[in-house]
């Protein structure tokens, strides 16, 4: 696929980038760029050497939410035509949540309405200190539907309501205060805090990044009691695993595991 909207670059075998390249835009969400982000996102969930993907905006925003010139035809269109535009936009954060590999947020400036809902879905989130962040739905007498589930995991009931109520604007620090961001540094120091969250993550393989992710989805929400069999088999089906093998045999060597990437 051609991607118009997007970019998708390959750094070696474990690192993708994938970047909404309408900076003209705020590199804002419409149709056709959530059909090329689903399509980057089943290439990149089909590299088995991958194991993380930064995602970034091009230019001074990250995500300015929804494409305005799409939201004005959405105005005359049936119900039926709303519900059915809005699926792939919820199919597209649930296949992010989903993805096996360690989604990297590399949050270059304002993050408003999806683009909020992006922050919420990156398994690490880094924000330069002028990004700003906003639940703006309520503004244009929306609400956050899709991004919802993603949104309330995230920060909890009580801050999603504090913010998808108000429509307020927070910047960096109060993200971070939340937890909406992990990390918050200076613009020009954030490509070097993404290199220090990939070096962390290249320390692993990508069969334990997709399982441990995988294990935390299905446990969300459950209580201990419920998930016992689960993780019993889990755990069991682990150390079945070349990797572990490898793993406890690096560890009790002292030596790098096999499967270390470092980077230039």
């Amino acid at each position: 696929m051609h991607y118009q909207s997007i970019k998708l670059t390959f750094e070696g075998d474990a690192v993708a980038r994938l970047t909404l390249a309408r900076p003209d835009m705020q590199n804002a969400l419409s149709l056709d760029v959530v059909a090329e982000l689903r399509h980057a996102l089943q290439v990149v969930a089909q590299k088995e050497q991958v194991r993380a993907l930064v995602l970034t905006g091009e230019g001074k925003t990250f995500c300015a939410g929804g494409d305005l010139n799409w939201m004005k035809t959405v105005l005359s269109q049936s119900r039926a035509q709303r519900i059915a535009d809005s699926r792939p936009l919820a199919d597209l954060f649930y296949e992010f949540d989903n993805l096996p590999k360690v989604v990297i947020g590399r949050i270059n400036g304002p993050a408003t309405g999806g683009g909020f809902g992006l922050t919420c879905i990156c398994d690490v989130a880094v924000g330069a200190t002028t990004a700003r962040f906003s639940l703006t739905e309520a503004r244009l007498g929306l609400a956050p539907a899709n991004i919802g589930p993603y949104v309330v995991r995230r920060l909890g009931l009580a801050k999603a309501r504090r913010y998808g109520l108000t429509a307020q604007f927070i910047d960096a620090v109060q993200a971070e205060r939340v937890g909406l961001l992990d990390r918050v540094v200076p613009p020009e120091e954030l490509d070097r805090a993404i290199e220090e969250e990939l070096a962390l993550v290249l320390s692993l393989p990508a069969s334990a990044i997709a399982r441990t992710k995988r294990l935390f989805n299905d446990m969300v929400g459950r209580p201990p009691v419920e998930c016992m069999d689960y993780t019993a088999n889990c755990l069991a089906d682990a150390w079945e695993t070349p990797e572990a093998r490898e793993g406890i045999a690096a560890f009790l060597e002292k030596r790098a595991p096999a499967w270390k990437v470092t980077r230039a």
